[in-house]
């Protein structure tokens, strides 16, 4: 597997003192770990599928993935900056998107031992067992959920009441693949993540039984020219419903 594979790669470098650069105008570390694991999937995905599109956080992008038939999204770290920090809460993310919607997906976290995986055929994996998202009507007091500061204030007061916010998690995939499991009710995304943050979690949340949208409660398309999403939404389709009844606009400035 890709995944696993680079996986390994990645976590050579984990724990270490790797060399890091920063992009987006500083805002963003890149790490020779990130390169090395995108070096490793490229190798193995694009020569196994060559006619297949590649979109990669990591990759100068290639405008021909748009009109392929089908295209890798990956993300060879998600979580770098928790993985330069030592926390183990990173994957590598891969995904195959047909007619701009995930048909596969996979997400590795080595340093946890864990492997979450989907298609559209069969059940949400994690280590081979089936997983499912927090059972429906289920009533947890409070309701477990991830976002951030900016968007938790946004809430009805009495919503927002029902709610705890869950401890930051650096990897956005992983976060997603808690939901997943179950282990989260939900997550808020805050807006600008790209499609290699998401493509392959949202397969797996999907085939775990949930849902994830933007504010007018569309699924996401992705392996489209603009690769940046909105603020999203995930959880349980019943749980999430009542996010978007309950969820605000922007305080005035």
């Amino acid at each position: 597997m890709a995944g696993r594979e680079a996986g390994a790669v990645a976590l050579s470098h984990f724990g270490g003192a790797p060399e890091v650069w920063w992009k987006n105008g500083g805002q963003s570390p890149v790490s020779a770990a990130d390169l090395a694991a995108n070096s490793c999937l490229e190798d193995i995905l694009r020569k196994a599928r060559p006619d297949y599109g590649w979109l990669s956080e990591e990759s100068r992008d290639d405008p021909a993935r748009i009109a392929a038939e089908c295209a890798f999204v990956v993300d060879p770290i998600d979580g770098t900056r928790g993985f330069l920090s030592g926390g183990k809460t990173w994957v590598v993310s891969v995904a195959v998107v047909a007619r701009n919607r995930p048909v596969a997906g996979v997400l590795v976290a080595p340093a946890l031992d864990e492997i979450y995986s989907a298609q559209l055929s069969g059940p949400a994996l994690k280590n081979g067992v089936p997983i499912a998202i927090a059972a429906a009507g289920e009533e947890r007091r409070p309701v477990e959920i991830s976002m951030p500061g900016n968007l938790a204030g946004r809430f009805n007061a009495d919503f927002g009441a029902r709610l705890r916010r869950h401890p930051h998690i650096p990897s956005l995939a992983y976060r997603l693949a808690m939901v997943a499991d179950g282990r989260l009710d939900g997550t808020l995304v805050r807006a600008h993540s790209h499609d290699w943050d998401l493509a392959a979690a949202d397969i797996i949340l999907e085939r775990a039984g949930g849902v994830l949208v933007d504010e007018a409660e569309r699924t996401l398309g992705y392996n489209h020219a603009d690769v940046s999403q909105g603020t999203l939404f995930a959880g349980h389709p019943a749980l999430v419903s009542e996010m978007l009844r309950q969820f605000g606009p922007p305080d005035a400035p």
